[in-house]
């Protein structure tokens, strides 16, 4: 009852979020019952988890009549959000055909506003991503963000068809947790970067969009992506550490991304590390990005260049690989401090870095885990990410999506 309680409260807040806005504007939006009743969500997110199924294996699994999931079924590919799959011909009787998410059945947009450039993408019902467009900046201030946002919407809902721009049900915007106080830490201008703490991203995208606006820490979105896209099969629960500029993350349990109170759970990146004088730090003062930037920029070298894509960072290996053996050793010790406090069987490490840096990165922090002081507990596998660099915008992305099409894991999927 109470996981039905909560469900219902979540879909009242998008209804009043959704009659608030006026959802067409710039792209039109999901006018086919966009908030889907409890057992539509059920079965939409048990194929976004599972893949395609026939209606009479998910009836057994969710413990809802055939004939019930049938009659969903049916109307959910009226609306066009599932489509038939392949039949599957077993030994006796007529050909299974297993039903599956239709790519084009929702659209949505996300935004990533990084410390130095910010990306806008494209993203399908199916996590795919359907165009994307960047951005470079010394520092991100409002006024560019925005104006970045709406010409960029512009460019990828163009291309779409009149039935497409139907199908966008909203905006997700993936920044760091209180934006504003990162001024000393990239460079910025005190007065013009503290005023993100006034900015209303809502307000501001209303002035050129009537797409529902959905904010997120930055670090949760990368999460979020990971969970729904990537490795989301094998572990219950795991802390999840994204390095970018600066590193943050994540956190799944029994199955979900936990938020927390003020949404700004799994603030890895404040986890506490030592200096090498004894001082206190964070762990964003030693295990992030910038710290190789800085490399570059003592060595006399552009840093830019590590944000270029492609991303290949073989030329640099004089300075990359040092930055590997010090980072590792902080998310190792990192890696035991989370499982202090829960159980976790896995940490899954990710960041804007090409997969070879990512490898390397993840097998220097197994070993490092081995020579730890574990009295007390048990170490959990350290696994690879698997989204990579564009997780932060793709999670964005999954926001409006996730709100409004499917259910929460916990709430809904902890037993399947």
């Amino acid at each position: 009852m109470t996981s039905a309680i909560m469900t219902l409260k979540n879909m009242w807040n998008m209804v009043r979020l959704m009659d608030g806005g006026k959802i067409k504007g710039a792209s039109g939006g999901v006018n086919q019952s966009g908030v889907r009743n409890y057992n539509e969500r059920l079965l939409l997110s048990m194929l976004q988890r599972r893949g395609g199924m026939a209606g009479i294996d998910l009836a057994r699994m969710t413990g809802l009549s055939p004939q019930t999931v049938s009659v969903i079924f049916r109307k959910l590919e009226q609306d066009g959000f599932l489509q038939r799959g392949e039949p599957v011909r077993g030994k006796v009787g007529k050909p299974s055909i297993p039903m599956e998410l239709s790519p084009d059945g929702v659209l949505s947009l996300g935004l990533k506003i990084g410390r130095r450039s910010a990306d806008l993408l494209l993203l399908d019902f199916t996590g795919n991503v359907r165009a994307q467009v960047s951005t470079a900046y010394q520092y991100p201030l409002p006024d560019e963000v925005f104006a970045f946002l709406k010409s960029g919407m512009e460019r990828l809902i163009e291309d779409l068809s009149p039935e497409a721009r139907e199908r966008l049900c909203g905006i997700g915007m993936a920044a760091p947790f209180e934006l504003w106080k990162w001024n000393d830490l990239i460079g910025a201008p005190s007065q013009r970067f503290k005023s993100w703490k006034d900015v209303d991203f809502a307000e501001e995208v209303a002035s050129f969009s009537d797409l529902p606006v959905f904010v997120v820490n930055d670090a949760t979105a990368a999460c979020r992506a990971e969970h729904l896209y990537g490795r989301t099969h094998e572990f219950r629960d795991y802390a999840y550490f994204f390095i970018g500029s600066f590193v943050g993350g994540g956190v799944v349990v029994n199955d979900t991304v936990f938020e927390g109170n003020q949404g700004n759970a799994g603030a890895l990146g404040s986890l506490r590390s030592t200096g090498p004088l004894g001082e206190s730090q964070q762990l964003i003062d030693v295990a992030s990005i910038h710290l190789l930037e800085a490399r570059l920029v003592q060595a006399g070298l552009d840093p830019r260049v590590l944000w270029h894509q492609p991303q290949d960072w073989s030329s640099l290996s004089r300075y990359v690989e040092p930055w590997i053996g010090e980072t590792a050793q902080e998310l190792a010790k990192a890696s035991l401090s989370v499982c202090a406090v829960i159980d976790f069987e896995a940490v899954l490490i990710d960041g804007a870095f090409p997969a070879a840096v990512r490898t390397e990165l993840v097998e220097r922090v197994r070993r490092y885990l081995v020579n730890q002081d574990t009295r007390g507990l048990i170490a959990p596998k350290i696994e690879p990410g698997s989204v990579g660099g564009n997780a932060r915008a793709i999670g964005a992305a999954s926001s409006p999506i996730f709100t409004q099409f499917l259910l929460n894991t916990n709430a809904g999927l902890a037993a399947f």
